[in-house]
């Protein structure tokens, strides 16, 4: 079983759907270019077990994260890139996730970014 991801023209995730193995065919062509021209939408492949550029089981990482719905694919890094959080987050490059100006702390349970102060707030 393998996931992959519908594309709008912006390369923003519309839509995640569950099909056959990346190295089955299907009328002789890859499932991502069959699915692709079935929709007449761009299709590719995502990996449910990847996440920051970690495969969960120990394999090789597919494109640095699994695709969610609103998420980017950008073709560059060959990575689906989930949308920015905040406008003071940056992109790390190695996971194609956002990360805060500082990082959270860890002494309490729960903490929310506050965007207008640049600090992390108890909540």
């Amino acid at each position: 079983m393998a996931h992959y991801a519908f594309l709008d023209e912006n390369n923003i995730v519309t839509e995640i759907i569950v099909g056959k193995e990346e190295t089955e065919l299907i009328d002789n062509v890859t499932p991502e270019i069959y699915y692709g021209n079935l929709r007449q939408q761009k299709c590719v492949r995502t990996s449910y077990n990847t996440k920051a550029g970690e495969h969960f089981s120990g394999k090789e990482p597919f494109r640095k994260n699994y695709a969610g719905i609103g998420f980017t694919y950008d073709e560059q890094r060959d990575a689906f890139i989930p949308p920015k959080p905040y406008n003071s987050w940056s992109l790390n490059e190695t996971t194609c996730l956002w990360e805060p100006p500082t990082p959270c702390p860890t002494d309490y349970p729960f903490y929310e970014w506050n965007e207008s102060e640049s600090k992390w707030e108890k909540h």
